[in-house]
């Protein structure tokens, strides 16, 4: 079957790497571990792969992602999940924006399934669930909701809450049963479980390690995310992200034409 990688010209075709390189120590850019509950944001690169690490086996961590160059091209749930026939995210998939580019994808993932549908906590529940613990008495230790720690993060790039869409939820996982309730699994997660988000645009990524809205968790305890920035270059004609499916060899070709 012809692909759309097969009907580039030579000088499309020279502009797609032959590969993305393997994880290495000596390709580290820098790593640092976010704090359970607490949020963060950057410009991740064109070829740059960040590794998220579950250090003990507890986390959730909440992602938006933004073209930095033009940020009303954001990360798409439902065309990222219809292109793919997917509901969860796992290794070999993409992660579309709303121009039909490929923002990044997940080249490599030992936990296995990534929620995408189930939205951040807010305030109200998270008070309602946990409690309340605010900074003037609880310093370091607050609780921390992961809508308030997106919309601080949005606002040191001009964005706001109007900019809020749907989000990623690596490392937790959300099933429906017959009636269509959607349940938390809390068998799923476990200590040192890794997924690389491999960049293929360069992204402004906000990040919040609070915890899930499902987690059924009866107190307030999010834990440490290990965060690992790497030169692995970008996919190539035979990266398994390409080859998952027809639409991604499309949208592969998208994003590479807007770096010709």
């Amino acid at each position: 079957m012809t692909t759309c990688f097969d009907t580039l010209t030579p000088l499309a075709r020279a502009a797609v790497p032959d590969h993305s390189t393997p994880f290495s120590p000596a390709l580290v850019l820098w790593e640092d571990t976010l704090p359970g509950g607490a949020h963060w944001s950057g410009v991740l690169r064109r070829g740059t792969t960040l590794r998220l690490t579950d250090l003990e086996g507890r986390a959730n961590v909440s992602a938006l992602l933004f073209n930095q160059e033009e940020k009303t091209e954001r990360y798409n749930m439902p065309d990222t999940l219809k292109a793919q026939h997917t509901a969860h995210l796992t290794r070999g998939h993409a992660l579309y924006s709303d121009m039909g580019r490929v923002l990044c994808s997940i080249p490599d993932d030992s936990c296995g399934w990534h929620d995408t549908v189930c939205g951040v906590m807010d305030a109200a529940t998270s008070r309602q669930r946990f409690g309340e613990a605010h900074y003037q008495q609880h310093r370091n230790a607050m609780q921390r909701n992961g809508h308030d720690g997106f919309v601080v993060e949005l606002g040191k790039w001009g964005l706001d809450k109007r900019d809020l869409v749907a989000n990623v939820n690596f490392f937790s996982k959300a099933v429906a049963d017959e009636a269509g309730r959607l349940r938390f699994d809390t068998a799923h997660r476990a200590p040192g479980q890794h997924v690389d988000v491999r960049f293929e645009m360069n992204v402004l990524v906000v990040l919040s390690a609070a915890p899930h809205p499902l987690d059924p968790a009866a107190t307030y305890a999010p834990t440490a995310v290990g965060l690992t920035a790497w030169r692995s270059g970008t996919a190539g004609a035979d990266d398994i992200c390409r080859r998952h499916c027809a639409e991604n060899d499309r949208g592969f070709i998208n994003t590479e034409r807007g770096f010709l």
